[in-house]
């Protein structure tokens, strides 16, 4: 005897129990959803709805005891005019025309533009501008209005029963940004971390418990089936007493929020990171000629818990700002800082020096051998500050090299990189020269 199915409907919604969203930098996020459900004993479909439009149909699980799932399909096919037109074709509609009266016929093709009919024999093409309304007189099986799962799930005995949903998603991100201010003597720095999401998947998630995850996560790449059109978020800033809590995770940082969060669909929210904290800083002028021939301004802090930090800072972009005389702020630089472990230095590239100039020349190149050469360079560095300044001189070299002379000690810093320490009075010009031997 044939076994009748049960079709049922579930709604998500946070009403109905707990969601759990955890965001990675890349780009999705692992959702999760409890739910307690009611089954009849056997099989039964369920259509639950609604998903993200950009789901990831295959990393979809249900679980929950005494239940098993048969069969799911992720329905995708959403209700609208044109696909009702394509559902009907070889069946019969009715139109209604502006200039009035009707036509009823069957549907043999549809563009964007026009209908074509078969009324009573006779083939009939009607632009769509002429036509005020549609009538479809058969209804197709099933209609879907937002993205569907449904699933055929065997229970052992009818009854409610908790279970989890968990699936992936694309569409969900997120990323760190930093505001920095800079005090008078550049010697402190002022910081706020921010968490800005950004949420195109298609679907809210109301009162979640919102978890991200910093690092470098590898992903396989999966066929896309839908895609949801991109909007123009709207943007949410939250302020809250207090931030993400840290935590290691395997190999990379967790930050969970210690509240629930709403995260709209179209929407790009600000929360966060971590209240306001100070730490010591340098301000540093560098001049490196592979990069240039500028005098880059850079702020060096360490992140450790001494200095003030030690949290570790997801990857983001970090603005600074500084006083001027009148005590209003004024933007001063912006750098992307690397996902940046405690106790590891941070440096910060601003721009470059108006007030300092430095003039690269190379003024010989000698053959010694097949196999040796040198090369002799003059740098001069002129500060017109109203201080005395530290210019740190850097350059590049590859091969077996070193440093035949110098009239400034400087240090070797790696196999490819040597180090001066410039020191230039205010006014004043000071001239490196050196001369590097290549064998």
């Amino acid at each position: 005897m044939k076994k009748a199915l049960f079709v049922g409907i579930l709604i998500a919604g946070a009403a109905l129990g707990e969601i759990a969203v955890t965001i990675y930098s890349e780009g999705f996020a692992l959702v999760k959803e409890k739910r307690r459900l009611e089954f009849p004993k056997g099989v039964s479909e369920f259509n639950y709805s609604p998903v993200p439009a950009r789901i990831t149909p295959q990393t979809v699980h249900l679980s929950g005891d005494g239940i098993a799932v048969l069969e799911q399909n992720y329905e995708f096919d959403i209700v609208s005019t044109d696909r009702l037109l394509q559902k009907n074709i070889d069946k019969d509609i009715r139109i209604d025309l502006s200039g009035g009266g009707s036509v009823t016929g069957k549907l043999l093709s549809a563009t964007s533009s026009n209908v074509l009919m078969d009324v009573k024999g006779v083939l009939s093409a009607y632009r769509l501008d002429e036509v005020v309304n549609i009538a479809f007189l058969e209804r197709p099986e099933k209609l879907y209005t937002r993205p569907t799962l449904v699933w055929k799930v065997f229970a052992e005995s009818a009854g409610r029963r908790d279970t989890e949903l968990s699936y992936m998603t694309g569409g969900l991100g997120w990323s760190a940004a930093y505001v920095a201010i800079v005090n008078q003597a550049d010697t402190r720095l002022s910081i706020d971390g921010w968490v800005t999401i950004n949420n195109t998947c298609g679907m809210t998630f109301e009162e979640a418990t919102l978890k991200l995850v910093a690092g470098e996560v590898r992903r396989v790449e999966e066929p896309t089936y839908a895609k949801a059109s991109r909007a123009m978020p709207t943007m949410m800033m939250e302020d809250a007493a207090m931030g993400f809590e840290e935590e290691a995770f395997f190999e990379y940082h967790l930050y969970t929020l210690p509240r629930p969060a709403t995260v709209a669909d179209r929407q790009e929210k600000q929360l966060s990171l971590f209240p306001g904290t100070e730490t010591d800083v340098e301000k540093i002028f560098v001049f490196e000629a592979s990069k240039g021939d500028k005098v880059r301004v850079e702020l060096e802090f360490k992140n450790s818990e001494d200095k003030g930090m030690g949290m570790p800072l997801p990857r983001g972009i970090i603005r600074v700002y500084k006083e001027d005389k009148a005590g209003a702020l004024q933007f001063v630089g912006e750098d992307r800082i690397d996902h940046t472990p405690k106790n590891e230095d941070v440096r910060i590239y601003l721009g470059n020096a108006f007030d300092i100039v430095a003039e690269r020349v190379q003024k010989d190149y000698r053959r010694i051998s097949n196999r040796i050469r040198e090369e002799d360079y003059e740098i001069k560095i002129r500060n017109h500050k109203d201080e005395d300044i530290v210019v740190t001189v850097v350059e590049k070299f590859w091969g077996d090299w070193f440093i035949k002379s110098s009239n400034i000690r400087g240090e070797q810093k790696d196999s490819r990189t040597q180090e001066w320490q410039v020191a230039v009075p205010k006014d004043g010009e000071t001239v490196l020269t050196f001369t590097v031997r290549f064998q």
